[in-house]
């Protein structure tokens, strides 16, 4: 990777000491993620998508990390946050609420820390592979070592 080119997320990672590996596909122009998966010739079962949503209760934002592979389950991850139900937050709004874009949204780093959780097949593979906060980067690293810079819960949360 070009020196030039930090992310926030690396930054942040850099800051707390957290060692990590990092991958640039930028060139490829890739925001699919199971193409994105092939790219880097990785398992897909290993590389997360990062998507926020609301609650329809409290209104209140929820990140959740699944497989490129797999979709999210709304009524999983409500109950999983204790929501009656959750939805998608508009691509418009990504940028306001989290501070990335769609293709680039990385738990680590958002504007605010919202309430955090992974899909429970992270915990079967030392390390786990996702956006590094920019489309075209993605970091990889232990879920304890994201643990240590985002709060995130391990449940069944994907279809």
């Amino acid at each position: 990777m070009a020196k030039d080119v930090k992310t926030n997320v690396m930054r942040i990672l850099d800051k707390e000491k957290i060692s990590y590996k990092h991958y640039d596909y930028s060139k490829t122009g890739c925001t699919n993620g199971n193409d994105i998966a092939q790219i880097l010739g990785e398992n897909p079962d290993r590389v997360f998508k990062t998507l926020v949503t609301q609650g329809s209760k409290t209104k209140d934002y929820y990140v959740f990390m699944v497989p490129v592979n797999r979709e999210l389950s709304l009524k999983k991850a409500a109950l999983a946050v204790g929501e009656k139900s959750i939805q998608m937050i508009p691509q418009k709004d990504l940028l306001k609420v989290a501070g990335y874009v769609h293709g680039g949204c990385s738990p680590i780093g958002m504007k605010k820390q919202f309430t955090t959780t992974i899909h429970s097949t992270a915990g079967q593979f030392d390390t786990i592979i996702f956006s590094a906060g920019k489309v075209g980067y993605q970091v990889e690293l232990s879920l304890a070592d994201l643990g240590r810079v985002c709060p995130v819960a391990s449940k069944d949360i994907a279809e």
